[in-house]
């Protein structure tokens, strides 16, 4: 039987220095939330963060970006990405009655922390050619929000979808003009570069995740990137349960026990050593989807725009110069993540006519598993019927694949939520899906995958 083909998994360093920094862990009882291994790490993390040929010296008029490039940003090691939001978002001063613009095209870890501080979600809808935040939507947003409640949103988060960019400098340019701080969710994102400047380092806050289907693996984790040491003392307080300095446990601020443990940063040390092969093997994937699917009519793949479409197209002219002044460097330099592609409605995929005839009972597309069965096996808005076919099929032939995110926009727990929406991210979900490319994911898997694609198709 054919081993089972997975969206994204982890893969350990070849010289299992993971094991090494485990051991140390045990073998010191370093075992718990803090240890060199946390530190180790996290200093890794804001290396890696400073290798940037780039910086803009234009983004920095709220506390957005840095003057320096990345000289001074801090990292703290947390359990999870969603941490990182949660606390990247306390950091900016949001509560109770307060409003928050959520890129509407995510993951619920860029939304579900918002609700947790009695804030509301303000969802805005993306553009087409990077499926992410509409920097115009987001005005026209930010607008309304300030005519309709007498005050600016609190702060705005945009997400790296599927490692993808989002156009940085036009999203900053508003952020500032506004005065809105920054969270930018390069959870997917990571290693993902614009114009030059890893992700996350933009804003105010950076959110990474290390979950065991990233870019590198703490098997559950994730980091705040923070832009200097006050933020970084603020945040790493409120991580260890706000303590206060006292020879016992005082505690005048409620705090939240995000640490990341010793044992899943040692995993992260270890990673660091293969981020640029793990990095390299995701964009050569990618590629090969690309040249492989070219010719199946009513199949594309979702890609960077290179910066010679730039050039050619009625865009931005800041950008044109950027790309005359650094030739040689990408504007988009996506870490591809999860390869995507669209399928047009009128494909006919084999069993397409028994889409949606029974209810999901087990996990789907990494889903650790579905624990509240579901009432329908259709809800109003879903993939088309050849997008379900599709997935069924490669799962049949051991291809996990799943779709694209729902937008928060159309999800139930958010009916009530603002949204700005153009139509995009909806039309995506119907037609998306996401294909494997973790490290594992070898170029006859991608072979196996694309014709076992073209078999589907009636």
């Amino acid at each position: 039987m054919r081993k089972r083909i997975y969206l994204c998994l982890a893969h350990m360093s070849e010289a299992g220095l993971e094991q090494k920094y485990i051991k140390e862990a045990f073998d010191t009882n370093w075992v718990v939330p803090l240890g060199p291994n946390v530190n180790g790490f996290e200093k890794e993390l804001e290396e890696f963060l400073r290798v940037n040929p780039n910086p803009n010296p234009n983004l920095n008029p709220n506390g957005n970006g840095n003057v320096n490039g990345n000289g001074n940003k801090r990292v703290v090691a947390l359990s999870a990405g969603t941490a990182a939001v949660h606390l990247g978002l306390i950091a900016c001063g949001v509560g109770p009655g307060d409003e928050v613009i959520v890129q509407s095209f995510t993951f619920c870890a860029s939304t579900h922390p918002v609700a947790y501080l009695g804030a509301t979600p303000v969802l805005v809808d993306s553009e087409p050619d990077t499926w992410n935040m509409d920097p115009e939507l987001l005005e026209v947003a930010i607008k309304d929000r300030i005519a309709k409640t007498g005050k600016a949103p609190k702060a705005i988060v945009p997400v790296a979808l599927y490692g993808m960019p989002y156009k940085a400098d036009r999203i900053m340019e508003i952020a500032n003009k506004y005065g809105i701080p920054v969270v930018e969710d390069a959870a997917e994102g990571f290693g993902s570069r614009y114009k030059g400047q890893v992700l996350g380092t933009f804003g105010k806050f950076g959110v990474l995740s290390f979950n065991g289907n990233k870019m590198i693996t703490t098997s559950g984790g994730g980091a705040l990137i923070c832009p200097d040491d006050e933020a970084w003392q603020k945040v790493m307080w409120l991580a260890t349960q706000a303590r206060e300095s006292y020879p016992y446990y005082q505690h005048e601020t409620i705090g939240y026990n995000y640490r990341m443990s010793n044992i899943c940063a040692g995993i992260g040390r270890g990673q660091m050593t293969v981020v640029e092969e793990h990095l390299k093997h995701h964009r050569h994937v990618q590629a090969l989807y690309e040249e492989l699917l070219a010719d199946v009519k009513g199949v594309h793949v979702h890609r960077q725009m290179s910066n010679e479409e730039l050039v050619m197209s009625n865009g931005n002219e800041e950008t044109k110069k950027w790309i005359s002044e650094h030739g040689n460097t990408p504007v988009f330099d996506s870490n591809y993540w999860l390869c995507t592609i669209t399928i047009d409605e009128d494909v006919k995929v084999k069993g397409q006519e028994d889409a949606y005839k029974t209810i999901v009972t087990g996990a789907v597309g990494g889903a650790a598993g579905v624990i509240h069965t579901a009432a329908t096996a259709t809800t109003d808005c879903q993939p088309n019927d050849n997008v379900e076919a599709l997935r069924v099929y490669l799962d049949q032939a051991q291809i996990e694949a799943r779709p694209v995110w729902k937008p928060m926009h159309c999800q139930p727990v958010y009916k009530n939520a603002p949204a700005y929406v153009n139509g995009v991210s909806e039309g995506i979900f119907k037609v998306g899906m996401c294909l494997p490319a973790g490290p594992y994911v070898s170029d006859e898997d991608v072979r196996y995958i694309v014709e076992t694609i073209k078999a589907a198709i009636a």
